[in-house]
């Protein structure tokens, strides 16, 4: 199976991380594991005034911060993964990178937020699930 882990380097990210690396009867090393780090896309002021080879800097690194700790997360328990990161709204930025890659699952932690925040401020979680085409396992 062929499965995208969706991460942001937040609190819910290291609870997803551990759910699987703790549940080796369904995530094992037989699978293949991607871990996708969605970031927002700087201004086009700012990438502009910055310039692409900059801009394209600014957001390896800062994808690092997060791909870095989760990748040595999984391959303390064992498992192995490919890491990426995609600059773009992150909702549809997973779904999309979902879709496009073939992949069999999704797995990302949710914020757990209710109904009134989810209004407010909108919702990745709520993003995937309706663009996504592929299952999506959903940490709290």
């Amino acid at each position: 199976m062929k499965i995208l882990l969706a991460v942001d380097g937040s609190e819910y990210t290291r609870k997803m991380l551990d759910y699987v690396a703790a549940n080796q009867a369904l995530f094992d090393a037989g699978h293949t594991y991607v871990v996708l780090n969605a970031q927002p896309e700087l201004p086009p002021h700012v990438r502009s005034s910055l310039g692409s080879t900059s801009v394209k800097d600014y957001h390896q690194d800062e994808a690092a911060k997060v791909l870095q700790p989760a990748l040595a997360a999984l391959s303390a328990r064992g498992l192995t993964a490919q890491s990426e990161w995609k600059a773009g709204q992150a909702g549809e930025t997973i779904a999309q990178y979902a879709k496009d890659g073939g992949f069999d699952m999704v797995i990302m932690g949710t914020h757990g937020h209710g109904s009134l925040a989810r209004l407010v401020m909108g919702s990745v979680t709520t993003e995937v699930l309706a663009n996504c085409g592929v299952p999506v396992l959903l940490i709290r």
